[in-house]
């Protein structure tokens, strides 16, 4: 019977997204220390996304007002909840691996790449739309996230993204659908 010996727990280069790994929260890993970075460099603006796209979705489900606000509203709550559940999956998946994630609501800000809304009022169909595109945008993040897990042979990470794209696609699909009903 083969032994893996571990990485030893060391400050790891600086990351593109979340500084360096300070000594005291280093993780052993067979990964090694260039994979942890990659791969956490990789997911930290997923995650920022998430936290991007849960506040508009919630956003959108407060603010609504429309004819079908009753389907409307429970489908925003429910796909903010899901977006919400893969924050702290993430987030302890790049811990796992030796490396730093978000640390602040300025940290969200500086990596996501979904774009605030900040006006008094949306319209429902405005909103689904708006919704449509950021979740397929994130579905696409999350694939060239999934090849960096590819890359550096993490299938723990990958097998958590494939999940999440399907759920994003799923998102997609009903609220391409509800879009369609209230284009009628």
């Amino acid at each position: 019977m083969a032994t893996t010996t571990l990485q030893k727990p060391t400050e790891t280069p600086k990351s593109k997204t979340g500084g360096k790994t300070p000594r005291q929260l280093s993780v052993p890993t067979d990964l090694g220390a260039k994979a942890s970075q990659e791969i956490s460099d990789a997911i930290n603006p997923l995650i920022a996304d998430a936290f991007a796209l849960y506040i508009k979705t919630k956003n959108y489900h407060w603010h609504l007002a429309s004819s079908h606000f009753r389907d409307y509203h429970l489908m925003f709550d429910e796909h903010s909840e899901q977006i919400f559940a893969t924050i702290d999956v993430l987030a302890e998946r790049v811990r796992k691996i030796g490396g730093t994630t978000i640390r602040s609501v300025g940290h969200v800000a500086s990596l996501q790449t979904v774009k605030d809304n900040d006006e008094d009022f949306v319209a429902p169909l405005d909103m689904l739309n708006d919704l449509i595109e950021e979740n397929k945008n994130m579905a696409a993040n999350m694939r060239k996230a999934h090849d960096v897990c590819d890359d550096n042979k993490d299938v723990a990470t990958a097998s958590f993204l494939e999940v999440f794209i399907d759920e994003t696609e799923r998102r997609t699909w009903f609220l391409y659908e509800a879009a369609q009903r209230d284009a009628d």
